[in-house]
Order: C-alpha cells, then sequence, then structure tokens
C-alpha cells in the first residue's frame, strides 16, 4: 500500500472517530402510564353557593390526584396523556435536564372548567424547572414557559422568577419577538413584564394535533411550533436571594390550567449545540 493511501485511510479513521455519534431520543411517556412523571396539585377550585368557584387553602399535593386529572387514554387510535385541567398543577419529570431537544404533540380537547371556563384554553410546557412545587400561584415551579394557549402558542412567560433576555419590538401594549430587534428583558418585575408574544403564528387550529419543539443549550432557548421558530431566548436565569443566578437545567413541568388537552410523542435527546439552521 503506498503511503498515500495509508495517509488517506489514516485521516478517514481520524474524521470517524473524531465525529460524536448522534443522540437517541429518550422517550418520556411510554404510552401506559406515567411512569417517570410526579404529579402535583395546587389550592383545589371549589364550588360555592353562588355558582362560582373559590380556591380552598391548601394543596393537594405531590402524586394525590382523587380526581384523575392527569391519565393515559387513547385518542386518535394513540395513547395519550390527557391533563383534564379541572384542577390545576403540573406533571412533572423526575429527572432534570440540560443542553437537549424537546419533542412533543399537543390536541386541545373540549372540557373547560371554572374559574377560566370563558378564557382561552391554556396549558404550557415548564423548563428548567425545580425549587418547590406552588412557587407561583401555589401551582407551579421556578421555571421558562414554552406558552401553549390557543392562539398564543410559542409565546415565553416567565413563571416565578425566571427571566430571560429576547428581542422584541412593542406593538400595541404587547412585546412581540423580532429577532432583528433590542434585546429586553422579561421577567415579573422588569418594565416589560414577563410574557413576549411569539412570532410568526403557527399553531394549528383548535381540535388539530400541533407540535411543539424546543432547544435549550447553555443559557439560550428556541421555541418551534409546527416546525417554525417562534423565538429565541438568551441568558437563561432566575431571581434568588442572592441576586440573579443562572437557569441552564431543571424538570420539565406540564401545566394544568383549566382546558383539557392530550399530550403524545413526548421525547427528548441530549445535543451538543443548537443547529445552525435556526
Amino acid at each position: 500500500m503506498s503511503k498515500a493511501k495509508i495517509f488517506l485511510l489514516a485521516l478517514s479513521l481520524l474524521v470517524l472517530l473524531s465525529c460524536k455519534p448522534e443522540e437517541k431520543w429518550e422517550t418520556l411517556f411510554n404510552e401506559k402510564d406515567l411512569t417517570g412523571w410526579d404529579t402535583y396539585l395546587g389550592p383545589a377550585w371549589v364550588a360555592t353557593s353562588d355558582s362560582t368557584v373559590g380556591r380552598s387553602d391548601n394543596p393537594i399535593g405531590l402524586n394525590i390526584d382523587p380526581l384523575s386529572v392527569f391519565s393515559v387514554v387513547e385518542v386518535d387510535g394513540k395513547p395519550a396523556i390527557r391533563i383534564s385541567g379541572e384542577q390545576w398543577g403540573g406533571l412533572s419529570t423526575g429527572q432534570e435536564y440540560s443542553n437537549y431537544h424537546l419533542s412533543l404533540q399537543f390536541k386541545w380537547g373540549e372540557a373547560k372548567h371554572k374559574p377560566r371556563d370563558k378564557n382561552k384554553r391554556d396549558s404550557g410546557i415548564l423548563y428548567h424547572a425545580g425549587g418547590p412545587h406552588g412557587a407561583d400561584g401555589g401551582f407551579w415551579m421556578r421555571s421558562q414557559e414554552l406558552q401553549v394557549q390557543e392562539g398564543d402558542c410559542g409565546d415565553y412567560w416567565g413563571v416565578a422568577g425566571g427571566i430571560m433576555d429576547i428581542p422584541a419590538k412593542k406593538t400595541d401594549e404587547f412585546y412581540v419577538y423580532d429577532p432583528a430587534a433590542e434585546k429586553l428583558v422579561f421577567s415579573d418585575s422588569s418594565a416589560v413584564g414577563r410574557r413576549c408574544i411569539k412570532y410568526p403564528d403557527a399553531e394549528n387550529p383548535t381540535g388539530e394535533w400541533n407540535t411543539l419543539e424546543l432547544y435549550c443549550f447553555g443559557d439560550t432557548a428556541v421555541h418551534l411550533v409546527n416546525n417554525k421558530v417562534v423565538m429565541v431566548l438568551y441568558n437563561s436565569r432566575y431571581f434568588s436571594e442572592k441576586g440573579e443566578l443562572p437557569l441552564k437545567s431543571g424538570k420539565i413541568q406540564i401545566q394544568s390550567e383549566g382546558a383539557e388537552i392530550y399530550y403524545r410523542d413526548i421525547k427528548v435527546k441530549k445535543i451538543s449545540g443548537l443547529p445552525i439552521d435556526l
């Protein structure tokens, strides 16, 4: 064998050894039960004498679900996690994640419950979730939110002290994501508030399945709805007693917030960087 062929063979071997194999998807929903997840329900909504609802004093608690707010059912011929929305809380992974790509599908159900029975259907994907359950309003963990709400899917909402820098511009009274705009600080105590509206709107009509994807790498996050990037977020952090601290990892929590919703095909995989085409 010539020296040139030996060199090319060695170079090819070096390239192969230096290439990391693509990470495999880890399935977070086994399509049978809620193994690997914890349920948490905050203070119960209780019917009152005047046909409204009032909030009880104490949370229902961790892994206590007497009304089966969280269950596994078959929808459109496939298993899915049903979240009834009747009581508010979250379904959270037992494991924490960092530097990952999350993918899942959701579809709205029919039922809506007081006190939000007249509002848009609402849920949400909370990422980098940590700290005590119920830190936000008695229902959810401190986190960053990829909003799941009719017409607002892909928005950002800072939960219980979550902070993100997002390029956005003001339209009427709202701030809308614009990759060419100046980065603004979004949090529950910032001048612009803790909500940033996605752009563009890529959500399918109510009753159809939608695919959500979330990329988290370092302190950067990317929200995708039905294969379209609708927001890129930077410098993930949170308020603490010691001031602002980085927020780059945590659990994944799915909200129950007054509306029936189904989730399926929930999976995650490690990433070594953000896709260059995002």
